[in-house]
């Protein structure tokens, strides 16, 4: 069984690492279109008119918001069937498995909003971002770990996997009870009674995943016409997925499973290169060092980068010297400390709560999202430094 959870994780780490490097040459590339003869090109193509019709329903949206509130909702999905595995059988099933990740996950979350609170405390638009430097990118934080090959024990890679999944599971829930407008009743009825049809489905064994996506997609369009944001469908859907069913033959299958395998490509190699390149295309030309030293910025780099790294390590090195948790095995203090440097990535999560926090309106001249480039890349060239050179563990460690 131990083995098979080590394959698993070390499969899991290796197409993450290939959708990390991905997302930085993605990310490359949106750059340079924004700060070249090209970024006119680059705007056109984000705010492209698509639109859909179905009598007098009617879903029109540039590009970007398609990415945004589509396909992100997709990558929520998988989130959510991740979550709910981990936390049913997997990870994060047990207490004494959830403890360290659990408890430095809050800390992860907590120390880095109070950063940023502290430096815009008082201006309410601009505090609509406390938690932009709250998420970390799983993918971009493998990639990093991917370059260090065997010096970094399995334990801290299981430790970042299964912190990173409680860091999307509040995330899930900032956006829920933070990020939602004004609510549509008939809307929200429409998505209850989708809700309700799931849950029916599910307790009735229905192993049909063609069934549960067509009412999904229901779901979907009724929480983007409520005032919910519509990535939360995708979270709620999953959920309703049953973890086991009964096919036609009679064999036990885990349908959660398998949607995850279906997905799990497609979300790293498309739906998260997309975001990225749509999203992180920041104009550098007009950017001055007075207006990246202003409030908004200064909370989220130093939230992510500072924030972040004392958050998980101070409240994981609590945990375990109150006797909450263990160390990860096979790990120093150091190894533990340069992976929590490494949470400081936040990139995809904290651009997609930065264009909730602040409607894609670019009142910072961009430089909220820089601040989110800059702080994911000093997180991830000092972790990569401390576990280079961190000495690995003394018989005495603990």
């Amino acid at each position: 069984m131990k083995q098979k959870i080590l394959n698993l994780t070390n499969k899991i780490i290796q197409s993450e690492s290939s959708a990390g490097m991905l997302l930085i040459a993605v990310t490359l590339v949106a750059l340079f279109l924004q700060n070249s003869t090209f970024s006119q090109v680059y705007n056109n193509f984000l705010h492209t008119h698509v639109e859909i019709r179905f009598g007098d329903l009617q879903i029109a949206k540039p590009l970007l918001l398609w990415v945004n509130d589509g396909l992100m909702a997709v990558f929520f999905f998988l989130i959510g069937l991740e979550v709910k595995r981990e936390l049913l059988e997997g990870q994060l099933s047990s207490i004494k498995q959830i403890a360290l990740p659990g408890i430095a996950a809050i800390g992860g979350m907590l120390i880095p909003a109070l950063i940023f609170i502290a430096f815009n405390k008082g201006e309410s638009f601009a505090m609509n971002g406390w938690a932009i430097p709250t998420a970390t990118d799983i993918a971009f934080a493998l990639g990093v770990l991917s370059l260090l090959g065997n010096r970094v024990p399995v334990s801290l890679k299981i430790f970042l996997l299964a912190l990173a999944i409680l860091d999307d599971l509040g995330a899930i829930i900032i956006i829920a009870l933070f990020y939602t407008s004004d609510l549509s009743l008939t809307s929200i009825t429409i998505a209850s009674v989708a809700l309700m049809v799931l849950f029916i489905m599910n307790r009735m064994d229905v192993a049909k995943k063609a069934a549960y996506i067509l009412v999904g997609m229901v779901l979907w369009v009724s929480v983007l016409k409520s005032g919910v944001h519509a990535t939360l469908a995708g979270v709620a859907l999953a959920f309703l997925i049953p973890l086991y069913s009964i096919d036609t033959k009679g064999e036990r299958f885990s349908m959660t499973k398998e949607m995850e395998n279906d997905l799990h490509y497609w979300v790293a190699f498309m739906i998260l290169p997309l975001f990225a390149f749509v999203n992180a295309g920041v104009d550098l030309r007009n950017i001055s060092v007075e207006e990246m030293l202003s409030p908004v910025p200064m909370g989220i780099l130093l939230g992510l980068f500072v924030g972040k790294q004392v958050g998980v390590f101070g409240f994981g090195w609590l945990a375990i010297k109150l006797g909450l948790a263990t160390l990860p095995q096979h790990s120093s203090w150091m190894q533990f400390y340069g992976v929590c440097v490494l949470t400081g990535i936040g990139f995809t999560m904290s651009l997609f709560v930065d264009t909730l926090a602040y409607n894609d309106t670019q009142i910072y001249f961009q430089t909220d999202k820089l601040a989110v480039l800059l702080g994911s890349l000093f997180s991830g060239l000092l972790g990569y430094m401390v576990l280079k050179y961190a000495s690995p563990p003394h018989r005495n460690d603990s």
